[in-house]
């Protein structure tokens, strides 16, 4: 299993080739995305939030968000860092923080923005109609967990049985 800092500088490393890899596929603008999206993913957004990682760190004051997610996930599970699973869990907590606060804050006396049932038709009508930027997103928060993965050594989570996670030859 790699260390917090070897895990930092393989993920600062890996989303320069992300980052070209899908500007070549999906143009240059939405490749800086994927790489942005690649190095948000392993240095915020770690399959080791659910433990006190560096990860956990960089959030400071924002950190207790993660309270929940630690408590309910355990370590290295299929729930923590199972391909697209994992991700898929963080990113819905992550949704769920935010619209519990801008539920709060719209609620508030002098709220000028549109509230979240104003405004979450115009932002699925821009996706419709722009779903390149969210690929570019989730390609690179996901291949930066994959990356997370294989530098712990075994690319699929501990529960899983043992026949899926190392075939023999025969």
């Amino acid at each position: 299993m790699a260390l917090g800092r070897d895990h930092d500088r393989a993920t600062l490393i890996g989303c320069v080739p992300a980052g070209l890899l899908a500007g070549f596929w999906l143009g240059w603008s939405l490749g800086v995305l994927t790489a942005a999206a690649f190095a948000w993913g392993g240095l915020w957004l770690s399959p080791d939030l659910d433990t006190r990682s560096r990860a956990l760190k960089r959030w400071g004051p924002l950190g207790w968000i993660w309270r929940p997610y630690r408590t309910l996930i355990p370590h290295r599970s299929l729930f923590s860092h199972g391909p697209l699973i994992g991700t898929g869990l963080r990113l819905a907590w992550m949704q769920t923080v935010v619209m519990v606060a801008w539920f709060t804050l719209s609620a508030l006396p002098g709220w000028s923005y549109p509230t979240p049932s104003e405004a979450l038709p115009l932002v699925l009508a821009w996706l419709q109609k722009h779903p390149d930027p969210l690929l570019a997103v989730l390609l690179g928060l996901e291949t930066s967990v994959w990356l997370h993965l294989i530098l712990d050594g075994d690319p699929l989570p501990a529960e899983w049985p043992r026949r899926w996670r190392h075939r023999r030859r025969r």
